[in-house]
């Protein structure tokens, strides 16, 4: 695995150097000492896995990890940091870096985390997992379709796969009245003022496929 170490203070990366030295199946490749020797280097190396301090001079920090994942999608971060998870932890891994180690972390555990973001998994602590699982919680019910009772939600989905009010009517032993009303409340809570509308919505949030020409 080829590595590339980000850190402004020499001392830290000679002591990273020498941890990595003793896995055989690593080397650091390159060095950096700020944001923008980064991505200089990286233009100039191949690199399996960046280790990247979370604060150096110039651009770092979250920044840095979004302008890296957006210019080399496929390279997986490692964030290592003076910083406590709970400060960092979760803003760093939405921006895209595969793990977040505190530099208080044992030789060992820096070195199976290393391998980890390298077969393209990730290294988070359960503290962080939970924080992250918690933001996508708050962030799905936030969106106008979990507004739906269930039987509204039925009816949204029988709409949006091309069905008439008549077809959902008999479908469900319902009156069309009935299913009438239901549309227009779904209408109202989504905040969308028709079912071509619906169909569009329902497609940018995965809850139907759209056709595609064969």
């Amino acid at each position: 695995m080829r590595v590339m170490i980000a850190d402004d203070h020499a001392i830290i990366r000679d002591g990273l150097k020498k941890i990595i030295a003793m896995a055989p199946d690593m080397s650091v490749v390159s060095e950096a000492v700020d944001g923008d020797d980064v991505l200089k280097r990286l233009r100039l190396t191949t690199v399996d896995v960046l280790l990247l301090d979370m604060s150096m001079p110039g651009k770092s920090g979250i920044a840095l990890i979004s302008q890296i994942k957006a210019t080399y999608p496929a390279l997986p971060v490692l964030v290592l940091s003076m910083y406590r998870e709970s400060q960092y932890a979760v803003q760093a891994i939405r921006a895209g870096a595969a793990g977040y180690l505190t530099k208080n972390a044992e030789s060992e555990q820096l070195m199976s985390a290393i391998r980890r973001v390298a077969r393209g998994g990730t290294v988070v602590s359960p503290l962080v997992a939970e924080k992250l699982v918690r933001q996508l919680q708050q962030l799905t019910e936030a969106l106008p379709h979990t507004r739906l009772t269930a039987r509204e939600f039925q009816i949204f989905q029988m709409l949006v796969e091309g069905n008439g009010i008549n077809d959902i009517a008999r479908c469900l032993s319902l009156s069309a009245k009935t299913v009438s009303t239901h549309k227009a409340n779904i209408l109202a809570k989504m905040d969308i003022p028709s079912t071509a509308g619906l169909v569009h919505y329902a497609i940018e949030h995965g809850l139907i496929v759209a056709e595609t020409d064969a």
